[in-house]
């Protein structure tokens, strides 16, 4: 049975040519699907080129959402590549293919373009109340090296190794069907982006399944070319609500609610700093919007329905 190869794009008209024509060099054995969320530019139009399916949505519902709509477009195909835009496979997808039927999930390498692994983006760890405070309060931005944030992005892993792991990026992550099927797929309501991927990977481990990393498949990797295309404003808010949606429904209560403190606190001097770098309110209401998040998800114990900045 042929695997499938799921894109979501959004604004993608620059990348997704190339990521295309590497997967049918390298896999054209495999059914492709791009399922659009309603870009601006000439994305669909360059896919369209392609003999590859295509859908596309009439509003951004979200990459969960968007995900899960590709799977189901190919019943028949099992396993499932999600793989972003933006990553172009530098080898083909047999040992993947394997790994991935023999543990339930199966992920690579990620390179930037000069060659050098991503490392602390490829592999993560799930996120622990100490990390996600450490990387709330802005330590470890200001000191990447301490403990916690090492443990946290496996900087204590040799990626030139494979190995078992928890976190790999949603960029380049296979699946069975099986497994997303007894998940109920991507969770649609971490919208429209953020700590869907790691969501999904820490219910697969809770149910049991193995997560296998493989370093002799790798992709060529950008990094941040849909998010970036977010409007500013709202980057930082579905940042932290998607965050704060992840701790509230993996975290004790205590842990969901110190992180809730810990983004208010580390939030203050972003308000400041960005006021003063951008010298504009534009920051300025980004961050006040997730102080209020906080501290309403904080009192209540829940995390409410945020819409867009204007």
């Amino acid at each position: 049975m042929a695997g499938a190869v799921v894109i979501v794009t959004y604004n993608s008209a620059v990348e997704i040519g190339s990521c295309l024509d590497a997967v049918a060099r390298l896999a054209p054995e495999w059914q492709v699907v791009v399922v659009d969320n309603r870009s601006s530019d000439q994305t669909v139009a360059h896919v369209k080129q392609r003999s590859v399916m295509v859908i596309e949505n009439k509003e951004n519902r979200g990459f969960a959402a968007a995900v899960n709509q590709g799977v189901r477009a190919l019943p028949d195909a099992n396993p499932i590549l999600l793989l972003n835009p933006d990553a172009r496979l530098q080898t083909g997808l047999t040992q993947l293919t394997a790994d991935c039927h023999k543990h339930g999930l199966a992920a690579g390498r990620l390179v930037d373009p000069s060659g050098n692994v991503q490392a602390g983006f490829t592999l993560r760890r799930f996120p622990t109340v100490a990390a996600v405070v450490f990387e709330s309060l802005g330590i470890n931005k200001l000191w990447p090296s301490n403990p916690v944030n090492r443990h946290y992005r496996y900087l204590d892993l040799d990626l030139n190794q494979p190995a078992l792991v928890e976190q790999p990026a949603g960029a380049l992550l296979m699946f069975r069907r099986d497994v997303w099927t007894k998940l109920g797929g991507l969770d649609e309501s971490f919208h429209p982006v953020w700590f869907e991927d790691v969501d999904f990977c820490k219910r697969a481990m809770d149910a049991g399944y193995g997560i296998y990393f493989d370093p002799s498949v790798a992709a060529e990797h950008d990094g941040g070319s849909s998010v970036g295309k977010i409007p500013s404003g709202n980057r930082a808010v579905f940042w932290y609500v998607s965050l704060l949606r992840y701790t509230r429904k993996h975290f004790t209560m205590l842990g969901f609610r110190t992180v809730c403190a810990a983004v208010v606190v580390g939030s203050i001097p972003r308000v400041v700093a960005g006021a003063i770098r951008e010298r504009s309110l534009q920051s300025v209401r980004s961050y006040w919007k997730v102080i209020w998040v906080s501290v309403r998800s904080f009192i209540q114990a829940a995390v409410p329905e945020v819409s867009p900045a204007r």
